[in-house]
């Protein structure tokens, strides 16, 4: 498994990630075949959040992992919190902390490698965040630190106060929902492509060495659906399955590797709980296409070239 660099942390990361998000859908055993096969393919990143199964996804994961000191040595386990309860968000010192100490809990391990924030928050204060970061980095319970679904602008105002770098920023992304590409691809046109959504947020986190984590990198909307198999796309799955056939790999590789091509050096978060999709996914951290390929397909998702 090809390795990265997770953003100024020092450490090198696996370019595919294991998302954990519905690991509580499927029974134990499979749960276990699952991870047993990430760890053969090298991919020994965990994404988790507290929010995922309200706990219980992060207390399947550590079961069916079989959680102990051996095993914790093996793997690099990711977080994020700061959704509260009921239909609000939470990044005050209080819950950050509390948050973690259930997170480890709930996980069987006594840190965490990563803490995320998981949504920006409209009340956040940047000051409470940093305390707590503070306080969970002296204590040992968390290494580093980052945030899912930020702006660059947002990610700046924490940075101000925060001490330490924030390593990732975990961000929507696929062929199809690709608007961080596309605001620089159509830059001084009228187009709604052109429209800033995040704040040049992919140029911001290269300029500062911020790695991004790619979710629902097969979706083509929140939570729209796949793109792959649908008439939806039928210029995209042509051109995809081109691709698969002239690689001898399938049309998740081939998919997956579209966002691994890509010279920022994304992290895919693969949120499946098949392990053979695992290994399809897998397959395109070895698979480098071409200028013309990526283009090919960027174009045949609908976007255009100026």
């Amino acid at each position: 498994m090809k390795r990265i660099p997770l953003g100024k942390s020092g450490i090198l990361v696996p370019s595919v990630a294991v998302g954990c998000r519905r690991i509580c859908d499927v029974e134990e055993k499979q749960a276990e075949a699952l991870l047993d096969t990430a760890l053969e393919l090298g991919c020994n990143f965990f994404d988790h959040a507290d929010i995922y199964g309200q706990g219980a996804c992060e207390s399947r994961f550590a079961q069916a992992i079989h959680m102990s000191p051996s095993v914790r040595e093996k793997i690099i386990l990711q977080s994020k919190c700061g959704i509260g309860p009921g239909r609000m968000y939470d990044s005050s010192k209080e819950h950050i902390l509390s948050s973690v100490d259930g997170i480890l809990g709930r996980l069987q391990t006594e840190y965490l490698d990563v803490l995320l924030l998981h949504r920006p928050d409209a009340l956040v204060e940047p000051e409470e965040v940093a305390e707590a970061f503070d306080i969970l980095y002296r204590s040992g319970k968390v290494r580093f630190f980052g945030v899912s679904n930020h702006r660059s602008s947002q990610i700046r105002l924490l940075q101000k106060y925060v001490k330490q770098p924030l390593v990732a920023d975990q961000l929507q992304f696929s062929i199809v929902n690709s608007s961080m590409v596309q605001i620089g691809m159509e830059a001084n046109m009228g187009t709604d492509g052109a429209v800033d959504r995040d704040g040049g947020v992919l140029d911001f986190c290269r300029e500062n060495e911020i790695t991004i984590q790619t979710w629902s990198p097969f979706q083509y909307g929140y939570r729209s659906g796949v793109f792959l198999g649908n008439p939806k796309f039928r210029e995209l799955d042509d051109a995809i399955g081109e691709l698969a056939q002239k690689y001898g790999t399938t049309d998740t590789a081939v998919a997956a590797a579209w966002i691994l091509r890509h010279p920022a050096k994304m992290q895919l978060v693969a949120g499946t709980t098949k392990p053979s999709r695992l290994k399809e996914i897998c397959q395109a951290a070895d698979l480098m296409l071409t200028r013309e390929e990526w283009y090919r397909l960027y174009l045949a998702a609908g976007h255009m070239l100026p």
